[in-house]
């Protein structure tokens, strides 16, 4: 028997008792749940009381005709599939039933299995269509608004300034530093605009050398290039009537910025190698976590390309410039990964939330989900205890401020101020890929005073663990 007969329910419309009288005990037999209609007034009637996954209708009736049956479903129950039936089957009529929106025709007398085919093909559509459904209804959640969490003052501006400009056709430009949640905010304008429908497509700009970042967003034709054996859709054209979102511009080559200028200016472009000009409509959000002014002082970014995307601004701040959002972040990952592994880890003891707080975060969200992440996988218990975190967060969370000690006497100055010492040092060695000469050089001391300090800060306990975890927070996360 088919999944689909214990949770089906049908209505069957025919003005001849005889088809009544033998179909319908026919289908109950093969299992589903069947309503009688003798005439479109008593199915229109039905099909307004109660909710139908298929409606069997004969086009000729009594008091009017099945397409009347059909429109009343499609402007009121438009969950119902409707199958027509008629005993004058001809092309134009099943074009026509097809047009007004009926899944099939069928001519009489019908078959039985032919019969069960169709209805099967019609209720597995209807089944693709909800799941179609829930998936957006889940991308949405996921990518929309409601996954950007923060009540910091400078959040709320972000958030206003999001649905503001969502549905414009605006550039925008969004800035901050690595890991601050760029790429989500893009998305989140996508799903807030009238586009959200249609494609969001993301290139990492900085991952890609220039030649194959033209073809990556232009397309390139056959031959235009060696090992380019077939033309070839760029991701202009697979944004079109949607959103296009270009991260980490900031890297884009000189001559790559004049063929982009264009691009925003007009929506017109070619690809490599080619001669027709394609034109598309695609909303774009550009990224970077650089200084684009300086880049335009300097004379490496170009100032009509940059005045081009800066038509709207939105700067995401760091983690250290919301510390308040903190423990809301941290509850986001921690539920977030505890739903997604199955673990049943509840929040955070108030020694390990005062690290999370104490700690600056160089690697901002990203890096905490990758911190709570590696906590609710290794951790015992239904709460994140200071033993759960990694050493450079528990290493600065009894150096970050001056406290009494057991005795009641207060930390020394000395003791007080190594814990920021120590985060602008490991920051500094981060940076540099803890390169020695190049982070003693940037912090203005020799290499011996730099070994000295990071041995008695113990930063080289921490470059352990980064070595292992690869060394960046480059892996894609929520905000």
């Amino acid at each position: 028997m088919d999944n689909h007969l214990t949770k089906t329910r049908i209505l069957l419309v025919d003005d001849d008792p005889t088809i009544l009288e033998s179909m319908a005990p026919w289908l109950r037999e093969q299992g589903y749940e069947v309503e009688e209609a003798s005439g479109v007034s008593r199915a229109i009637e039905l099909i307004g009381l109660h909710n139908y996954d298929l409606a069997l209708i004969d086009i000729r009736l009594a008091d009017g005709d099945g397409f009347e049956v059909l429109r009343f479903c499609r402007e009121n129950k438009p969950n119902t599939i409707v199958l027509l039936m008629t005993g004058y089957g001809t092309i134009e009529t099943g074009v026509e039933a097809i047009r007004a929106g009926a899944f099939d025709l069928l001519t009489k007398p019908l078959i039985d299995q032919e019969l069960l085919m169709s209805m099967n093909r019609a209720l597995s559509q209807r089944e693709v269509i909800e799941e179609n459904k829930q998936l957006k209804a889940q991308l949405d959640i996921r990518f929309g608004m409601e996954n950007v969490v923060g009540n910091d003052h400078q959040m709320k501006k972000v958030y206003d300034m999001v649905d503001s400009i969502a549905d414009t056709r605006a550039t925008v430009l969004v800035t901050g530093e690595s890991g601050t949640g760029k790429s989500m905010i893009a998305r989140a304008i996508h799903r807030q605009s009238s586009r959200r429908n249609k494609a969001f497509v993301e290139v990492a700009c900085g991952s890609l050398p220039e030649n194959l970042l033209e073809s990556e967003l232009f397309g390139h034709v056959a031959g235009a290039f060696t090992g380019a054996t077939s033309d070839k859709q760029g991701k202009f054209l697979q944004a079109d009537g949607g959103t296009i979102f270009l991260d980490e511009i900031g890297t884009a080559s000189p001559s790559f910025q004049v063929r982009l200028l264009r691009v925003l200016q007009e929506m017109e472009f070619e690809a490599v190698g080619g001669s027709k000009t394609h034109k598309v409509d695609a909303r774009v959000i550009l990224a970077t976590n650089e200084d684009l002014q300086k880049r335009v002082a300097e004379g490496t970014f170009r100032q009509d390309l940059y005045y081009r995307i800066d038509v709207i601004n939105i700067k995401l701040p760091s983690v250290r410039e919301r510390l308040s959002d903190i423990p809301a972040l941290a509850q986001h990952f921690l539920e977030k990964v505890s739903q997604e592994t199955g673990r049943g880890v509840q929040g955070f003891t108030q020694e390990a939330l005062n690290a999370l707080q104490n700690y600056r975060w160089p690697g901002n969200v990203r890096e905490m989900q990758n911190v709570i992440e590696r906590a609710v996988l290794l951790g015992k218990s239904e709460v994140i205890t200071l033993e759960n975190l990694p050493s450079q967060i528990t290493l600065g969370a009894t150096t970050t401020v001056a406290t009494p000690s057991a005795s009641g006497e207060v930390k020394t100055l000395k003791d007080a101020l190594e814990g920021p010492e120590r985060q602008i040092i490991l920051e500094t060695l981060r940076r540099h890929q803890w390169n020695r000469n190049e982070t003693a050089e940037a912090l203005g001391i020799n290499r011996t005073t730099l070994y000295k300090k990071m041995k008695k800060l113990g930063l080289e306990a921490i470059e352990k663990v980064d070595q292992q975890r690869g060394g960046t927070f480059e892996q894609s996360s929520g905000f």
